[in-house]
C-alpha cells in the first residue's frame, strides 16, 4: 500500500531573540557572575566566564537568530530561562496547543479533516508531563479518531514517527496519521553555558500521511532508522530526579553535549546510514534533487551533503533553516521539507534525514507524485 504526505505544517512562535539580543544577555549574565566570585577567579579556583559574541556564534553554527515562545525570560541575566505560566488541567499545554496549530496547518493543506485521521503520534525531545500523553490530548483538541501515542527518540523523532505512521499504514491497521513535533528547545537549553547558549529554538511542525492510492502529494518509498548508545548529548531531568534529592538547579539536568565527540561520532554514522539506504534502494546521487537535513549545525550539513551527492551541493539541493530558526531538534528537517519541497516536479525524489542523541538516525526517501 502506497503512503503519501499530502499535508505539511509550521507553527513558529511570534517572539525572536537575535544572536546580537543572545550576546547582550549573556554577558551581562557574565559579568554578574564575574563579580560575584572574583576572590575565587584571582586565587585561581574558579574560572571566569567567558564573554560570548555573534560572530563566535555565527562561525560556529551558521545561526543568526532563533524564535522562542518566551523572549523575556531567557534574556533576563538574573533568570537566564523561558517563563511559561503552569496550565490548569482543563486547558490545553503548551505543546499541545503549539501542535494543534501545526496539525490545522497541514490538514488544510492535505484538504481532508481531522475526523478522517485514524492516529496522531506525538514525536518530541521532550514532554511537558509523563501522562496523559501529549498526543491525546493533540487528538481530542483536534478531534481526529483511532488512537495516539507520544514517542521520543530526540532528534530523529519526525522521521522515527514516519516510519511508525508509514508500517502501520502499510500494514492496514490504520489508513491516515499525524506526525507532529511539538519542540519547546527553550525550556531544556542551559542559555549560561556559553558552549551552547545560542543552539536551540521553538518550533512545531506537522505532516499527514496517507494511504489512498490516490493521494497527491510526496510518496514515501523507502524509510530506515537505527540507534547506537552514547552519553554525548544527554539530559538527566526526569520524574525520578527528587527520589535522588536533586531538585536544585544543576546543570546536569539540562542539554548537555560533548560537541567534538559528537561531531567526529555522528557524522560518518549518518553519512553511511544514507549511503547504504540509497545502495539498498537503487538509488544514486543523480537521482536525489533534494536532501532536507537535520538543522544542528551548518557544518554538520555542508559535510553530509558533500559525501552522500559526491560534491558540494547547490544552495537549493540541500536547503537550510537554521540561520532563521536555530537547531530545533526533531522539527529541524521537516522545517526545510515544509518550506523547500512546492517547486519540485512530479517524479522528483529527495531524501528527508534527522540525527541526534541517542545516537540515532533516521532516513525517509520521497518521491513527488
Amino acid at each position: 500500500m502506497p503512503v503519501t504526505i499530502t499535508g505539511s505544517g509550521v507553527f513558529t512562535p511570534s517572539q525572536i531573540i537575535t544572536n546580537d539580543d543572545l550576546v547582550v544577555a549573556f554577558n551581562a549574565y557574565a559579568d554578574r557572575e564575574n563579580a560575584a566570585h572574583a576572590d575565587e577567579i584571582a586565587a585561581g579556583t574558579r574560572e571566569a566566564i567567558p564573554h560570548s559574541s555573534a560572530e563566535f556564534i555565527r562561525s560556529a553554527s551558521g545561526i543568526e537568530q532563533r524564535f522562542v515562545l518566551d523572549r523575556d525570560g531567557v534574556l533576563d541575566p538574573t533568570r537566564m530561562f523561558p517563563r511559561l505560566a503552569a496550565r490548569p488541567d482543563d486547558q490545553p499545554g503548551h505543546m499541545a496547543e503549539m501542535a494543534v496549530a501545526a496539525c490545522t496547518d497541514a490538514l488544510a493543506m492535505a484538504g481532508i479533516d481531522a475526523a478522517e485521521v485514524d492516529a496522531v503520534i506525538c514525536a518530541a525531545s521532550n514532554h511537558e508531563r509523563a501522562y496523559p500523553a501529549i498526543a491525546i490530548e493533540i487528538q481530542d483538541l483536534l478531534g481526529t479518531g483511532g488512537f495516539a501515542f507520544d514517542m521520543n527518540v530526540a532528534c530523529s523523532s519526525a522521521t522515527f514517527g514516519i516510519q511508525a505512521a508509514a508500517d502501520m499504514i502499510r500494514a492496514g491497521s490504520i489508513r491516515r496519521a499525524i506526525v507532529t513535533c511539538p519542540e519547546i528547545c527553550s525550556a531544556h537549553l542551559e542559555w549560561r553555558d556559553r558552549d551552547c547558549h545560542f543552539i536551540f529554538g521553538d518550533v512545531c511542525t506537522a505532516l499527514v500521511l496517507d494511504g489512498d492510492p490516490d493521494a497527491r502529494g510526496f510518496r514515501i518509498d523507502s524509510t530506515r532508522c537505527a540507534t547506537q548508545f552514547s552519553n554525548n548529548i544527554r539530559n538527566n531531568d526526569g520524574f525520578l530526579r527528587r527520589t535522588h534529592d536533586q531538585m536544585e538547579d544543576r546543570r546536569d539536568m539540562q542539554f548537555m553535549q560533548n560537541g567534538r565527540k559528537v561531531f567526529k561520532e555522528v557524522l560518518p554514522m549518518v553519512a553511511g546510514h544514507i549511503a547504504d539506504h540509497m545502495s539498498d534502494e537503487g538509488i544514486a546521487a543523480e537521482d536525489l534533487k533534494r536532501l532536507w537535513l537535520h538543522q544542528a549545525n551548518k557544518s554538520m550539513n555542508d559535510f553530509i551533503g558533500r559525501k552522500v551527492l559526491g560534491r558540494v551541493p547547490e544552495p537549493e539541493e540541500q536547503p537550510n533553516i537554521l540561520q532563521d530558526y536555530a537547531n530545533t531538534s526533531s522539527a529541524g528537517s521537516i522545517i526545510a521539507f515544509a518550506k523547500h519541497s512546492a517547486d519540485l516536479g512530479e517524479g522528483d525524489r529527495g531524501l528527508i534525514c534527522s540525527f541526534g542523541a541517542g545516537y540515532s538516525v533516521g532516513s525517509v526517501v520521497v518521491t513527488r507524485t
